[in-house]
């Protein structure tokens, strides 16, 4: 049986323990392990392996034996309880020996799970799944999660959140790998350890991976809210740690760049923002906005005209200190945005 994507979603959570077994197909091989690691969790619960009921097989080991999956599939553990055997990247070669234990599958043996990459159409495998009444079939494509999914990786966390943190989930789920998002939210849960209240974006900006690192991020801000006086000493320190002029210079055109987007977006600056890959979060997505409002397209412009300029001249054979026309460029930026 072939399983829509919106079935597939409540499928893991919940499998057929009845069922003969699950075929889970796509080209992002992370998305494919996640979903297996969620649906033999489901299948025989956190101490199965422990007892012994998964076993583990690789596809290219059918090859030279077929007959290892149907005995795997009939053999009788020590501990009671749902038994699962696990068939990762498997391709065609091994379809003989998956289609022969479907067929020979009885209530009692053991589930199949098996994992591959892209699957054509008129693959036996998929044929084999699609086609049996007690086994399903499941393609995992490079989709966005739904707020479904995101709500069973918070679940799976014990993370609850409110509308603003779903928001900003939504946001980082669609930037990230799947694995990088699951880290993440393991990192928000481990911060959020015996901590009942419901998620805030404060924490999910605290955590989620920074775009930019954040003592550029320190000049940067200086200049975008026309605080001069700040940008030398900040100068000084990212000096001593070492940070080259031309990196300062693309962290600032970045940033100035976002803002343009922002401030130019039609339905204003809030909607600009919440377009942005990688997305921007709590304080530092209210810290932009304020920004983009105050500066407007038109002195963003000039803003970035100056900037790309400076990236030039830094790239030529400039006899000037890369970090002094830098320092020189950002205080011009302050006072453009002081108007």
């Amino acid at each position: 049986m072939k399983l829509s994507a919106r079935d597939a979603a409540a499928y893991f959570r919940k499998p057929d323990p009845a069922g003969a077994g699950l075929l889970i197909y796509g080209a992002d091989a992370m998305r494919v392990a996640l979903r297996r690691q969620e649906v033999i969790a489901a299948l025989i619960g956190p101490q199965g392996e422990d007892e012994m009921r998964l076993e583990r097989l690789q596809g290219s080991d059918l090859r030279r034996d077929p007959a290892l999956l149907a005995d795997a599939m009939k053999a009788q553990g020590f501990f009671l309880g749902p038994r699962v055997v696990l068939v990762d990247e498997a391709n065609d070669t091994a379809a003989p020996a998956i289609t022969g234990a479907l067929d020979d599958w009885r209530p009692g043996d053991a589930q199949i799970v098996v994992t591959a990459g892209s699957l054509r159409a008129a693959s036996p495998i998929r044929k084999a799944f699609e086609t049996h009444r007690h086994a399903y079939a499941v393609g995992i494509y490079d989709d966005p999660p739904s707020r479904e999914e995101i709500e069973a990786t918070l679940g799976r966390a014990g993370l609850a959140a409110g509308a603003d943190a779903m928001a900003d989930l939504t946001a980082l789920a669609r930037a990230l790998d799947p694995g990088d998002f699951a880290q993440t939210v393991e990192r928000i849960a481990l911060f959020k350890l015996n901590d009942p209240d419901p998620l805030t974006p404060a924490e999910i900006a605290r955590l989620a991976p920074a775009s930019t690192e954040a003592a550029v991020d320190d000049v940067v801000n200086a200049v975008a809210e026309a605080r001069q006086a700040e940008i030398g000493p900040v100068m000084s320190r990212l000096r001593a740690q070492g940070v080259g002029a031309v990196s300062l210079c693309i962290g600032a055109t970045r940033h100035f760049r976002a803002l343009h987007a922002a401030a130019s977006d039609p339905g204003g600056p809030a909607a600009g923002l919440s377009r942005l890959k990688p997305p921007v979060f709590g304080p530092r997505r209210d810290r932009m906005q304020r920004q983009a409002q105050s500066w407007g397209p038109a002195r963003l412009e000039q803003a970035l005209a100056l900037l790309i300029d400076t990236d030039l001249l830094l790239r030529s054979s400039t006899p000037a200190p890369d970090l002094a026309v830098m320092e020189r460029t950002l205080i011009r930026l302050a006072m453009l945005g002081g108007r």
